[in-house]
């Protein structure tokens, strides 16, 4: 299996490259209006930005700098095919302008755009982020009632593009073996991960970390691997120093980013070498976590009653039976493509 990855040097307030109904799933973190270290991008692309926040105004500038990433949803409408999954990291903001200190709720802002544009609101997800400790202690601390709660988490908001599920031929292949164990279903549909945190940006250049702030691997990687099968096209919008790419090759898609910073793509040819072990380690990692799995509910007296064709273990339901990791072999880049080759993960225990 071979699969390819691009990179557009361009805003994706306009995907001219991408043609209707091109992508299937798209996984994407954008800028978060009203956090300020985005402020500078806001302003250069819409200059009514900068003016609303001279004047004091947060609501105008929170308005805004929405009308920017409207822009993008209403191109995710044409690019996504009918039944295809946008799933959009966010978090709210809180910040004090002009004397008044409130809460910006960029979620909501969001889910109130798409559905404007005929998506259709699927169940969020939540995410434990605790990176505010400096904060902790906002408004008269420990003295009531003006005192604020501190946001230490993100959603992910999840949408389909339409009213109707993506179809498939009978007994796909691809859709198949693309299965996840019974146990990381439930651990991966359940509406709060508290097992990813957030960390900071391990990036050597200081401008470069001030415009960033990409989510952890996991979080597209488990996105990804709930929404979408092998061969499947994902697209990030907002692709920075590409997480989303690499999960995407990680896990045997394509992928489409697009990033106004050329820079940032320097940054991923560096990241790039590291995949073909970095698809080998989570590969196992699921493996191995299976076989324990499998282990302890033999020791609580549990039987399974189907066997994995690929694998020598079973699995407890007859959707996993075809399920069939892969692991990178190499990468290798050409007139800005990147073209990942995969293999079968073989059983080796």
């Amino acid at each position: 299996m071979e699969t390819r990855h691009r990179v557009v040097v361009g805003d994706s307030r306009e995907l001219s490259e991408l043609d209707d109904d091109s992508v299937e799933l798209v996984v994407t973190s954008p800028p978060y209006p009203m956090v300020e270290m985005w402020d500078g991008l806001f302003a250069e692309l819409q200059s009514d930005v900068g003016d609303h926040l001279d004047a004091g105004d947060g609501q105008a500038a929170f308005d805004a700098m929405h009308t920017v990433l409207d822009d993008v949803w209403a191109e995710l409408r044409r690019v996504l095919v009918d039944g295809g999954i946008a799933c959009i990291n966010v978090g709210d903001a809180t910040r004090k302008v002009d004397d008044s200190f409130r809460v910006y709720p960029n979620h909501s802002r969001i889910v109130d755009a798409f559905e404007q544009r005929g998506f259709e609101p699927l169940p969020e997800l939540l995410w434990r982020k605790p990176v505010n400790s400096g904060t902790k202690f906002m408004g008269s601390g420990m003295v009531p009632p003006n005192a604020y709660v501190t946001l230490e988490h993100e959603y992910v908001l999840v949408f389909r593009n339409g009213v109707e599920s993506r179809s498939f031929e009978p007994g796909a292949d691809r859709r198949y073996e693309a299965a996840y164990f019974w146990e990381e279903r439930n651990q991966w549909f359940s509406d709060v991960w508290t097992d990813i945190t957030g960390r900071g940006q391990a990036l050597n250049d200081d401008e470069l970390r001030n415009r960033s702030a990409a989510y952890p691997f996991e979080i597209p990687y488990r996105l990804i691997s709930m929404y979408s099968v092998y061969g499947d096209t994902v697209l990030d919008p907002f692709w920075g120093t590409g997480t989303t790419s690499l999960a995407a090759m990680v896990a045997g898609r394509n992928s489409v980013g697009y990033e106004l910073d050329r820079e940032f793509v320097r940054l991923f040819d560096e990241q790039v070498g590291r995949v073909p072990e970095l698809s080998e380690v989570i590969g196992r990692e699921r493996l191995d976590d299976h076989r324990q799995f499998v282990a302890d509910r033999r020791d609580e007296g549990e039987s399974f009653e189907y066997e994995a064709d690929h694998y020598e273990f079973p699995v407890t339901t007859k959707q996993e039976q075809k399920l069939r990791l892969y692991r990178v072999t190499d990468v290798a880049e050409s007139d800005g493509t990147y073209r990942a080759t995969h293999q079968p993960l073989d059983d080796r225990s």
